[in-house]
Formats: structure tokens, sequence, C-alpha cells
């Protein structure tokens, strides 16, 4: 099983996403696991950040 976590690269790339009112797009398979960070990550910057399976 893979955790993903919330790493300073993507941090950077989700507020950077905000600031220009783009989406972030993280492209994960099917059974990777998000970390609580990314979750909360995720919650605080509303909609911009979403999920796609491979």
């Amino acid at each position: 099983m893979s955790i993903l976590r919330a790493t300073y690269q993507i941090r950077l790339l989700a507020f950077r996403a905000v600031e220009i009112r783009k989406r972030l797009v993280l492209v994960v398979p099917k059974h990777c696991k998000f970390h609580s960070s990314l979750k909360t990550l995720i919650r605080t910057t509303g909609r911009t950040i979403q999920r796609e399976a491979m």
C-alpha cells in the first residue's frame, strides 16, 4: 500500500494553484491512500486539489 503525504512540493503546487485560481490534479493509483496531512491540505484549499485514479 502506498501513502501520499503533503510534501513541500505538493503544498507549494497547491498554494500556487489557489493563487492563480487553477486546479491541482493528483493522478495516483486507485490503491494509493492519502496521509492525514494531505487530507488537511485538501480541506484547507477547498476544491483546488482533485484526485484522479490511474
